[in-house]
């Protein structure tokens, strides 16, 4: 029982690490990363304990979550960091700033998409892990749709294409890794 307490304190504490804006994303993500591939190792190799109460299995299957839902801002965003051209301009307000590929530079205001990225990925991540966890896949294809279908407009450039892709891809797997870990140790 001793583990798994220690295993769920130290999961929801790399989940609090995950959410420190001051550390470049790269350092938010790396302890997220390593302990959920250090459980599925764990999962698949059979050597994590059983704990002994379902409240115990319930609480680290809430630290897993937790840690999947929070951390996957900081794993989205090291992704996109190492794939992506250094030369997007970010907004004021959460987004980035576009310019159409036939437009002279700075002649008008660059439309600043993609605002609300973060918020979006936190509840993109949660609805994934919780359809995982109640067992309702087909949730998972309509949170996709809906993000694709709200986000249409402001994909008319291809840098605002490629972050969204990669983003939503990114995020999206990250949750059904986290959910899948989650699921098993239930």
């Amino acid at each position: 029982m001793t583990v798994w307490l220690i295993g769920s304190v130290v999961f929801f504490a790399a989940a609090a690490i995950s959410l420190l804006r001051p550390l470049p994303s790269i350092v938010r993500a790396t302890p997220g990363a390593v302990l959920l591939a250090a459980l599925l190792v764990a999962r698949a190799l059979d050597v994590l304990p059983e704990p002994p109460m379902l409240q115990v299995r319930v609480l680290g299957a809430t630290a897993v979550a937790v840690l999947t839902v929070l951390a996957g801002s900081a794993v989205t965003g090291t992704v996109l960091g190492f794939v992506m051209r250094d030369d997007v301009e970010r907004g004021t307000r959460g987004g980035i700033l576009v310019r159409s590929a036939d437009e002279p530079a700075r002649e008008r205001p660059q439309p600043e998409v993609l605002r609300g990225g973060a918020a979006i990925g936190f509840l993109e991540r949660f609805a994934i892990v919780g359809a995982v966890l109640v067992g309702h896949l087909e949730i998972v294809a309509a949170v996709i749709a809906i993000k694709g279908l709200g986000r249409f407009t402001e994909l008319d450039t291809a840098t605002a294409r490629e972050r969204f892709i990669v983003g939503t891809l990114t995020s999206s797997c990250w949750a059904g890794v986290g959910a899948y870990a989650a699921v098993s140790v239930i």
